[in-house]
């Protein structure tokens, strides 16, 4: 009998929850990761760190496959917002896709597109080409992700949420801090297509180890998809994160371009909106949105990604334009923040399932709150990489303990059907969030180096001061480092505002699962 069918007998006698609130629990004491859990664990971990770790690797090679191919840099760009707009279209068919061909099945077709994607992505023979590949890696990766939640968090059980978020959260450190790394290494020893090579031997140990450990779940044909949802949503959250990047890398929204595809993409989103809470059998259930955990947990994922990612942009900015480091180079400086997070991520995870998320999530916040103060007063010109290196080290420590139990708080009080609409909604908020706290934190900085630079230096902001010659580099650095250290005061601010959704999140141990509610008739 799996862990589910426990859930069921123990929970059959249980009347359904108001959804206003968050349900009763049953007391059941918290267990660590049984072998079953962690093979599914690793399952789960390969296809993540697989289209998490492809993003940051293929960033490094930009510049580098825009001399390959001879392309200019904003076309070639589009290998990296082609993918990130692909993701965002196909993430929210994932919920009701889980419901129709079940997680087994949607995570193996999502990690075979993938490989395919890439393989045909190494083999590119033009820009327009390796585009059109990155796309088709887009659609199978924005899936994997959500469903691998799914797949985890449901065979786990509801009081061991935070270890298995926890797992989850691996490939999400080791992308960015490896990525970098991995991404400089092939692009100057081997050749560039293996940045894309790479994900075959990975994916197909994924699609092997899938197949025979993951359980057959029972697909539900009857479940019907909202078309009229997914029309709103997908080009609404396309057009939204577009715009967003495209202001971002101009350093302007104001352009018609920039302002037409944000507003019209927010207008989607606000329109899909009224419909998931009005339709029957809505594409995302956002009335889950009624449960104070879900609630809280979405409210402080939002400040924390706008703000953690947006902070973590400026980092290795500040590493290649003012310390003048190549990106390699870059990436091995963040390494501590991935250490910190390794340390504090299992440890954050069973405190997580032993005293609830709500002091986890808090204490967690106070230490990157504190750390990315930290960058506000030591980040200079001639700042030690010794003290760069500690504060990020604490910083990871601190995220460690926020990000994967806030979103365990989320989960850990929902029946097993509605796990994938919030794993599928969760993951989109983590999407538009990382978007809107990056082009808002590269929007700010480009003010703050014009500000500092003046305009004759300044004026074209980050760009224009990266095309200066050496000489006069080594006159502004400083003024650059007071930059970048003036910007971190605006993600100090949003980490802050975190603190209040934080505060209502549950803060004791999740003891049970709440009963599933009746099948919606069609």
């Amino acid at each position: 009998m799996s862990v589910t069918d426990d859930w069921k007998t123990e929970m059959s006698a249980v009347p359904s929850p108001e959804l206003a609130e968050d349900p009763p629990q049953i007391s059941e004491p918290p267990a660590g990761l049984d072998r079953g859990v962690l093979a599914v664990a690793m399952v789960v971990v390969l296809g993540a760190i697989m289209s998490i770790l492809d993003v940051t690797v293929v960033n490094v090679a930009i510049n580098h496959l825009a001399g390959a191919f001879h392309s200019s840099l904003a076309t070639i760009q589009w290998v990296a917002t082609g993918y990130t707009l692909a993701l965002a279209t196909v993430i929210p068919v994932t919920g009701w896709a889980s419901a129709r061909f079940g997680t087994k099945r949607l995570y193996m077709i999502s990690i075979a597109l993938f490989v395919l994607g890439s393989a045909l992505a190494g083999l590119a023979w033009s820009a327009e080409s390796l585009i059109a590949f990155r796309v088709l890696q887009g659609l199978g990766g924005g899936m994997i992700m959500p469903a691998g939640m799914t797949i985890l968090t449901q065979k786990a059980g509801p009081s061991r949420v935070g270890q298995v978020m926890s797992v989850v959260g691996i490939p999400m450190l080791l992308g960015p801090i490896c990525g970098p790394i991995l991404g400089g290494w092939l692009v100057d020893d081997v050749s560039w297509r293996w940045i894309f090579f790479i994900n075959l031997p990975i994916g197909v140990v994924a699609l092997f180890l899938a197949a025979r450990i993951l359980e057959r779940d029972t697909p539900r044909p009857g479940e019907r998809l909202d078309l009229l949802g997914l029309v709103l949503l997908s080009p609404g959250l396309a057009s939204l994160i577009y715009g967003l990047a495209k202001g971002a890398q101009a350093s302007d929204f104001s352009k018609p371009e920039v302002l037409i595809t944000t507003i019209a993409g927010a207008v989607l989103v606000v329109l899909f909106a009224v419909r998931a809470l009005t339709a029957r059998v809505p594409l995302i259930d956002l009335r889950l949105l009624k449960r104070r955990s879900v609630a809280a947990a979405s409210g402080t994922m939002v400040l924390f990604m706008c703000a953690f990612m947006g902070a973590m942009l400026l980092l290795p900015l500040y590493y290649q334009v003012v310390r003048q480091e190549s990106a390699f180079s870059s990436g091995l400086l963040l390494a501590p923040q991935g250490i910190g997070a390794m340390i504090t991520m299992p440890v954050g995870g069973k405190l997580t399932d032993r005293i609830g998320p709500g002091r986890v999530v808090l204490i967690g916040l106070l230490v990157v709150v504190a750390s990315v103060a930290g960058f506000t007063s030591v980040l200079h010109a001639d700042t030690s990489y010794w003290t760069l290196g500690a504060v990020l080290f604490v910083m990871g420590l601190g995220m460690g303990m926020t990000m994967m139990p806030t979103m365990a708080a989320a989960i850990q009080t929902l029946s097993h059907d509605e796990v994938p609409k919030a794993s599928t909604m969760l993951n989109i908020i983590q999407q538009v969030s990382a978007s809107i706290g990056t082009a808002l934190m590269s929007v700010l900085l480009a003010n703050a180096l014009t500000d500092k630079l003046g305009g004759g230096a300044g004026g074209g902001g980050l760009s224009a001061a990266q095309k200066l010659p050496p000489q006069i580099m080594q006159k502004i650095v400083g003024p650059m480092a007071d930059a970048f250290q003036s910007t971190y005061w605006w993600a100090v601010g949003l980490l802050a505002l975190a603190f209040i959704p934080a505060l209502l999140l549950p803060r004791r141990k999740p003891t049970g699962a709440p009963a599933e509610p009746p099948m919606p008739m069609h």
